[in-house]
């Protein structure tokens, strides 16, 4: 049997686990074609989350266009990114999608070639003198005529949406501002996951597009989702797994789903069939995961400041909540003063090796944290 636990990329349909309450959250949004910004940290499933939704959307009623940003390093690039996602998302064969391509992005002068899988893939030549400001305008123009010509509703998910922080102008920022209030069946669900930078793009008031969508963050599962989900799959393998086995997976993992399915798979292929997944099983499971990275860890760890080091075995050591900058905190770990701590979590998480949580701080890599408590804390 193939292994259930799926990580590191989209997860779906089977192998995605629970998200209730999201999915339905995010599938009323776009129904009532609201304007939402979802972030959380690194690998949680934001865009699991929205593929698995964006799936149970009736076709006949929506059009929806994903558009990933990370690759994109400019106004051009996130023209012609969010025109491909459009344009790609409402055709089929080669003909329609040069055809769409050119009824709704003229300025962008489409053509259509075959990918390596022999797929159609749109590109876009630019003519473009001065700031792209039309050429954006075309582009965040379309789900509206989409919508318009359809007689249906259109979602627009921007993905890594953070990334046009990174663009040479605020143009982008503003454009979208301008524009996407004044459409009344598209949604538009923005994905982020430097949560610091995502609110100085909607929190911040001197940025463009501050309030210009509602906020849904997302957390991890919890371990009442986890159980019966982790349980079905190792029993349709013929393998076993108890509930304290399954608590003590989501205490290692703090309920993430990135490294919940990790540890999982890794336990899976250990556990035999007809037999079950016991602690000394987990335990031997995390060693060979901590084993694959302790290069990566190591140099990654030489690389840090010695105080820097000294707030993460802290945030290893102590319990979710804890405030880093009390004088308690400070002695206890040797960070000598409150400063030394803020300047610590500020280098941390422009590294993304640390995140908010609450008033408090966490270790985003969750093997990272437990590395450090077996390796650092001895």
């Amino acid at each position: 049997m193939k292994n259930p636990f799926q990580y590191g990329g989209i997860v779906e349909r089977a192998a995605f686990c629970n998200r209730k309450r999201e999915l339905a959250d995010l599938i009323a949004a776009i129904e009532n074609s609201e304007k939402l910004f979802l972030y959380s940290e690194r690998r949680l499933g934001k865009t699991s989350l929205v593929h698995t939704a964006l799936r149970q959307l009736p076709k006949a009623r929506y059009a929806s266009a994903y558009v990933d940003l990370w690759p994109t390093d400019g106004e051009l690039s996130f023209a012609a990114a969010t025109a491909r996602a459009i344009a790609e998302s409402m055709s089929g064969t080669a003909g329609q999608l040069l055809e769409v391509a050119k009824q709704l992005f003229s300025r962008l002068t489409p053509s259509v070639t075959a990918d390596a899988e022999g797929r159609p893939r749109v590109t876009f030549g630019f003519n473009v003198k001065g700031q792209p400001g039309p050429e954006i305008e075309e582009v965040l123009a379309a789900p509206a005529k989409i919508a318009e010509r359809g007689k249906r509703k259109v979602a627009i998910v921007f993905d890594e949406v953070q990334q046009v922080l990174e663009y040479e102008s605020d143009l982008v920022e503003r454009r979208l501002r301008s524009i996407i209030q004044k459409h009344k069946d598209v949604s538009y669900i923005f994905l982020g996951s430097r949560k610091h930078l995502i609110q100085k793009m909607f929190l911040d008031r001197s940025r463009p597009l501050y309030r210009a969508a509602g906020h849904y963050p997302l957390g991890s599962i919890a371990t009442g989702h986890w159980s019966p989900f982790i349980a079905r799959k190792f029993r349709e393998g013929d393998k076993g797994i108890a509930e304290d086995a399954i608590r003590r997976i989501c205490e290692l993992t703090q309920g993430h789903p990135f490294y919940t399915q990790h540890l999982c798979h890794a336990l899976w292929e250990l556990c035999e069939p007809g037999k079950a997944a016991t602690a000394s099983l987990i335990e031997t499971a995390v060693k060979v995961l901590l084993d694959r990275e302790s290069y990566a860890y190591t140099w990654l760890w030489e690389s840090l400041a010695l105080n820097q080091r000294r707030l993460l075995k802290g945030l290893a050591s102590e319990p979710p909540g804890v405030r880093p900058f009390s004088g308690a905190f400070v002695g206890r770990h040797g960070l000598g003063s409150a400063s030394n701590a803020q300047r610590a979590v500020e280098s941390l998480l422009n590294r993304d090796l640390i995140d908010r949580d609450n008033g408090s701080f966490l270790i985003t890599d969750r093997f990272f944290r437990i590395w450090i408590g077996q390796r650092q804390l001895q």
